[in-house]
């Protein structure tokens, strides 16, 4: 079975991921995210896929969805990735707890029509 991968593929892949992270993030504070290196690590890997499905979605789709920020969400890649090591876990944890229930709302409350 071939999987079509269009604008409404990659919109499910970003809301799984997105209400991963605010599912596992619910009750952990800044100290439990820098001390539990799995969480922090699954949560870095999260948002890393979150950006890499929201640089696919068509030029298109993402104006028609203008309000949502693309851009910050595909940044968010490049900044874990190149510079691993000097992420502000501070901003890391206030985007996990602030965010993205925030975008998961966004994402649950729209029609996302692709």
């Amino acid at each position: 079975m071939d999987n079509v991968k269009d604008d409404a593929y990659y919109v499910q892949k970003v809301k799984k991921d997105v209400l991963f992270i605010v599912t596992h993030m619910r009750g952990v504070d800044a100290e439990e995210l820098d001390t539990n290196e799995v969480l922090l690590d699954s949560m870095l890997f999260r948002m890393i896929q979150i950006s890499e499905n929201a640089k696919k979605l068509s030029d298109e789709y993402k104006m028609a969805h203008g309000y949502i920020p693309w851009n910050a969400l595909a940044g968010l890649r490049n900044r874990i990735v190149h510079d691993y090591g000097n992420v502000d876990l501070n901003i890391v944890y206030e985007t996990l707890k602030n965010d993205m229930p925030e975008l998961l709302e966004i994402l649950e409350d729209e029609q996302m029509d692709a």
